[in-house]
């Protein structure tokens, strides 16, 4: 206590001193006094409350404990006064026992004489019964049934309770009424019957599928009855319980995988569409019957049953177990599309379970999905190696066939603007298109996969391609009477080549996501480069035909005869022509650049006649002849070849230049400007080199020792830089073989 006061004067002091900081706050000390005397006074008062509330509890608790005390005092004597009273009474319980058998046996008499009609009565009864069962009234003979199972219940019941050992008897009532059970079987058979059809009966009778569902619904009741009745006396009667609910279900379940089953009319031997057929059939079944099994087939039951969601359920595993039939089997690849697609597509689609007759009862989203995982993987599989081998073999067969027609006599079609053409890229293309479509169907996955598939192999056969097109121009160049029409299925070939191009960028442009284009657009630079190079050699087969039949006409250019008056250009300009009236049939992209190479090959022989020094002029009167009719020549072929490649927008005059340039240092008169024209030559044309000029100067006739000796040494200097837009002419010239110690001679 003394710590106590302590701590209390310490807080006061410390409180006090709180209050009196400042002088003028001594003024206030008897106000201080009087607030603190109120909130003593009221902190007393609360104290005092609740030191006497607390004592009022305590004086109840002790007044309820002295009369609990009291209270168990009284029991415990009840208790003894009880125990006194039973013991008096065992006596009397025993002497009782032959009033409890009396009781119990006139329980029994009492079933017995109620029952005793129906006990003699039961053969008519159960004729009876069977007469309604085989007129199918049902609920009338189930009603006779329920007696006969009634009377028979409740003397087997009676009997067991006065002696459960007692089999003799048991077996005598149970012989006595044994039709009862096979009445039962015979009901239950029509029930099944009943249910079995009831996606018919229910549109037709109605009333008779209600009446079914009242019988089960009875017997269900009686089901509850006896088993909660075998909890407390442990009798059961024969037969029971019928669990006809569950049997019913079981029916209504075999009911539906023997329809699913039942829908194939068809195998692959008979119909090719057999499995089309198969899988249509099921949708139309399936649908119609959950459509009448919402709409007619509910109001039959009654809620509990939930009859739709079980039917429903029933209908999607018995198409999941058909489906992983149908899978199991060795399916073609035409066939393995028309199964994913319905699976994965048609049976969540309008057309099946999202049909507004079914919504909002089904809810897709929940169905578990009809295959797999790793079964529908495998079927992807199995497609896409028997699609990768039909694939080889379509496109093997579309080419050999197309090389039949390389041989035919007469020439290939023609498209809208007039191009030659064959059918293979329509072919190739229709059938890429064909299986993408199918594809398309299954899965965007599938689709990718296919499309990627598709340009794989389309490399694959473009490279055959190239190759049978090589073969077919050696093949012609050996014998160039066969085949008829070379020149004009050539140039189909050429142009396939384009109609490949862009058939690949449609067929991407059309089955390719954005997202995974890049990887797949990897093959296209490989294509385009193979393509380029079929027309390539295309055009090369094309224009060695022309220099063929230019051969003879070419050699007479710069010889004595040329000089005489040959009208050798004449001819070559003719049959160049001649030939481009057919090369109009080739697509401008290749065909402008087969303009241009004829160009550069035609003026690169014409200076391949220079540098071979068939001619030797020996007066400058033969040099202006034969440099001026070198530029007239020039010109004609510079007129022939604006005239062929009008409309490609190109200059195509620097190619006959060269010939003029030429022509300029052969004609020119004073040999001491000779080396500047040839050094201005050398300048324009960077790749022509000494033997070249060596060859122009013999050509010439008339230059010095020293002027050669002197031109030759400035050209090893080093030779000019070429631009980049330079086409190279004398580079693939050869001299025939002249050292130059010869031509300094």
């Amino acid at each position: 206590m003394k710590e106590t006061d302590r701590e209390a004067v310490a807080t006061a002091v410390q409180r006090v001193a709180g209050m009196l900081q400042r002088p003028d706050q001594l003024d206030k000390v008897e106000q201080y006094r009087r607030r603190e005397a109120r909130k003593k006074a009221s902190v007393e008062a609360r104290l005092k409350a609740a030191i006497q509330s607390q004592l009022d509890g305590v004086r109840t608790g002790l007044s309820q404990l002295h009369n609990a005390l009291n209270d168990v005092k009284d029991i415990q004597q009840s208790l003894a006064d009880v125990s006194k009273d039973w013991r008096q009474s065992i006596n009397t319980i025993e002497s009782l026992k032959d009033v409890k058998d009396a009781v119990v046996q006139h329980s029994q008499l009492a079933a017995a004489v109620e029952n005793l009609k129906n006990i003699f009565s039961v053969p008519e009864i159960v004729r009876e019964t069977q007469d309604l069962i085989e007129q199918g009234a049902l609920l009338q003979a189930h009603r006779k049934l329920m007696d006969l199972e009634c009377s028979r219940d409740g003397l087997m019941y009676e009997q067991y309770r006065m002696d459960s050992g007692n089999t003799r008897d048991m077996t005598l009532i149970h012989g006595y009424f044994g039709s009862t059970q096979g009445l039962s079987d015979e009901l239950a058979k029509q029930l099944w019957m009943v249910l079995q059809r009831s996606l018919v009966t229910v549109r037709r009778d109605p009333t008779l599928l209600v009446s079914v569902v009242r019988i089960i619904e009875r017997e269900e009741k009686i089901d509850r009855r006896i088993l909660d009745r075998k909890k407390q006396t442990g009798f059961v009667p024969p037969g029971r319980p019928k669990n006809w609910k569950e049997k019913m279900f079981t029916i209504l379940e075999r009911t539906v995988t023997t329809r699913i089953e039942g829908t194939q009319a068809d195998t692959r031997e008979s119909d090719k569409m057999w499995l089309v057929r198969h899988l249509e059939i099921i949708r139309k079944y399936v649908l119609d019957d959950l459509i009448v099994a919402k709409n007619l087939m509910v109001q039959c039951f009654p809620p509990h049953y939930e009859i739709f969601k079980n039917l429903l359920n029933m209908y999607h595993q018995a198409l999941s177990t058909r489906m992983q039939e149908l899978a199991s089997e060795d399916l073609e690849a035409n066939e393995i599309v028309s199964l994913l697609t319905w699976v994965l597509n048609t049976y969540t689609s309008t057309e099946m379970m999202r049909n507004t007759e079914l919504a909002p009862e089904v809810d897709v989203g929940t169905l578990e999905p009809l295959l797999s995982a790793h079964v529908v993987s495998e079927l992807l599989d199995t497609y896409m190696s028997t699609l990768t081998s039909n694939i080889i073999a379509w496109l093997r067969k579309a080419l050999e066939t197309d090389k039949k027609d390389w041989v035919k006599d007469t020439e290939p079609e023609a498209d809208q603007d007039g191009y030659y053409q064959t059918t293979l890229p329509a072919i190739v293309f229709q059938m890429f298109e064909q299986n993408l479509q199918v594809a398309a169907q299954i899965s965007e996955d599938l689709k990718t996969k296919v499309l990627v598939l598709c340009l794989q192999q389309m490399n694959s056969f473009l490279s055959r391609y190239k190759d049978e097109a090589q073969l077919y121009k050696e093949e012609h160049l050996r014998n160039r009477q066969h085949p008829h029409c070379y020149v004009q299925y050539m140039i189909a070939i050429i142009n396939n080549c384009q109609t490949f191009k862009e058939s690949i960028v449609s067929l991407k442009r059309k089955y390719l996501k954005n997202e995974v284009e890049e990887g797949v657009s990897l093959s296209q630079p490989s294509m385009d480069g193979i393509l380029d190079a079929i027309a390539k050699e295309g055009c090369s087969g094309l224009l060695e035909e022309v220099f063929l039949d230019l051969e003879q006409h070419l050699n007479e250019l710069m010889t004595k005869k040329w000089l005489l008056g040959s009208n050798a250009v004449d001819i070559i300009c003719v049959t160049v022509e001649d030939y481009f009236n057919d090369f109009a049939k080739i697509k401008k992209p290749y065909k402008k650049r087969m303009t241009a190479e004829a160009h550069r090959r035609v003026v690169v022989e014409y200076l391949r006649a220079v540098m071979q020094k068939r001619i030797s002029f020996r007066s400058p009167e033969e040099r202006k002849e034969g440099a001026e009719k070198m530029v007239r020549e020039a010109e004609q072929l510079r007129f022939l070849f604006r005239k062929l490649a009008s409309g490609f927008g190109e200059d195509v005059d620097g190619y006959c230049d060269t010939i003029v340039a030429v022509a300029e240092v052969i004609k020119l008169t004073d040999p001491s400007l000779l080396y500047l024209e040839v050094s201005t030559l050398v300048s324009k044309y960077p790749d022509i080199r000494d033997d070249h000029i060596g060859a122009l100067l013999a050509v010439r006739g008339d230059a010095s020792r020293d002027m050669k000796q002197t031109i030759m040494e400035t050209l090893e200097q080093g030779p000019a830089q070429a631009s980049p837009s330079y086409v190279p002419l004398f580079k693939d010239i050869v001299v025939p073989s002249l050292n130059v110690a010869k031509l300094l001679k």
